[in-house]
């Protein structure tokens, strides 16, 4: 299998490295080295795909009747993929068509969705609680910027008094009245 389709799709690299930019050589060297790898790992596979073992299955999948449909599913698929007046004695077998394709017209039973409501749920109260971040970021950034504005146009420390350093800072004020000794503050926020 893979000597036949490696022939078909070989890269000439030199020409291709002719063709691209300086700038991209690194991201070209990746695709190259990336090609040599999935192209060895290619080689490294059967001509044909391993068989089916349906009686393993039969043995261990406990839901009776699944694997006996599976296998109608899949023999059904092999003749409907190939007319059966153009196969040649023993051409054209099980082992000859890959997985993706023996399997596509299996209908797995899917499971019951009970989460999606809840998740949808989860996601508008997530929506609307961005919302309000949103909007009490807002406020603060205005609140910020006021602040901001207002400390761009004190006066510069050098040049205040205490008076207009208390105007500005109203939490350096003393309370002489409330605090009569010093520091004229609660020893607490010393």
């Amino acid at each position: 299998m893979a000597g036949r389709k490696l022939a078909l799709k070989a890269i000439d690299w030199v020409a291709f490295g002719e063709i691209i930019p300086r700038n991209q050589k690194a991201i070209a060297n990746s695709l190259k080295s990336w090609n040599e790898t999935l192209t060895s790992r290619l080689a490294t596979l059967p001509e044909n795909p391993p068989a089916i073992d349906w009686a393993y299955y039969k043995a261990n999948v406990a839901k009776a009747g699944l694997v006996d449909d599976f296998e109608k599913k899949v023999r059904l698929q092999l003749q409907q993929c190939f007319e059966p007046s153009l196969w040649a004695p023993g051409s054209v077998d099980d082992n000859s068509l890959s997985l993706c394709l023996q399997f596509n017209a299996l209908k797995v039973p899917v499971p019951e969705d009970k989460y999606s409501n809840l998740v949808d749920a989860e996601e508008k109260e997530d929506v609307k609680s961005c919302a309000e971040f949103l909007s009490m970021s807002k406020t603060r950034i205005e609140q910020y910027e006021k602040e901001l504005e207002k400390l761009r146009n004190i006066i510069p420390f050098d040049q205040m008094t205490i008076e207009d350093l208390n105007e500005v800072f109203p939490e350096t004020k003393l309370d002489k009245k409330k605090y009569p000794y010093w520091p004229h503050k609660p020893i607490e926020n010393l």
